[in-house]
């Protein structure tokens, strides 16, 4: 009798010692996860304060994209009022899309083109844009093993039981995906 109590007693143990093991390891991965964002935010932040520079470089030559300007001014403070992490990519894609137009229109201002303060910029934009990539690609990872975590066996129970939800990964905007037509770059 008493060994039976002692195999239940051991079994028990075993099975909250696992459940233990599994809840650290969960807690690690959101940690990652958080980590991951947080670089990102970095990321961001770089390159949310190269937006006034290259916005005032720009300013001086594209009277006529004036409205693309105030717009990425507009979309960097919204940015930075962003709460969650759904906004800020919502608002971080939107920024993304109107500096790609910015830095479009260049071709038709020779004199920007060739402004040594704008090369500058445009190279440090480039650096901040390889940075995210990279960050974005790291983020993504950190979510990938968290979910992997938190939605195979054992790992799910414990998940379960924790309320432990599955977190989103970095996603690319649809119109992102599409390929480029080099016709249409160059038609005018």
């Amino acid at each position: 009798m008493i060994y039976f109590w002692f195999i239940w007693a051991f079994i028990i143990a075993v099975i909250l010692l696992v459940g233990i093991v599994l809840y650290n390891q969960i807690i690690r991965s959101e940690n990652q996860i958080d980590k991951a964002f947080g670089s990102i935010d970095v990321m961001l932040k770089k390159r949310y304060d190269l937006i006034p520079n290259l916005v005032e470089t720009v300013k001086a030559y594209m009277t006529h994209e004036a409205d693309v300007l105030l717009e990425v001014t507009r979309l960097r403070a919204g940015a930075e009022k962003a709460d969650t992490i759904n906004e800020k990519v919502q608002q971080y894609n939107q920024i993304e899309k109107r500096v790609k137009d910015i830095m479009f229109n260049v071709e038709n201002y020779p004199n920007l083109k060739a402004s040594q303060n704008f090369l500058s910029l445009q190279a440090s934009w480039n650096v901040v844009e390889e940075d995210i990539s990279a960050t974005r690609r790291y983020y993504n990872s950190a979510v990938t093993a968290y979910n992997d975590k938190i939605e195979t066996f054992p790992g799910l129970l414990v998940a379960r039981m924790f309320g432990k939800k599955e977190a989103e990964v970095f996603v690319i905007p649809e119109a992102e995906r599409k390929n480029i037509s080099a016709k249409d770059l160059f038609a005018s």
